[in-house]
């Protein structure tokens, strides 16, 4: 697998755990538990900004290697 390869693959990645991640967020209510569904908007927060930093370093990455072909 390619530099450019990984980066596409663990993007569409990260893009399919976004999705599956918005999935959870409205069925919370659902549970009538108020201290589950805290801890688990917080806990979902948290992973999205895990998620959201990798998703950043492979930009910084396919950044680098774009500005390698000038």
């Amino acid at each position: 697998m390619t530099r450019p390869e990984a980066i596409q693959h663990i993007r569409e990645a990260a893009k399919n755990i976004a999705l599956q991640m918005m999935k959870i967020h409205p069925a919370l209510p659902h549970l009538k538990d108020e201290e589950t569904m805290k801890e688990s908007l917080k806990a979902l927060h948290e992973m999205t900004v895990h998620l959201e930093t990798i998703k950043k370093k492979i930009g910084r990455l396919e950044k680098q290697d774009d500005s390698t072909l000038l």
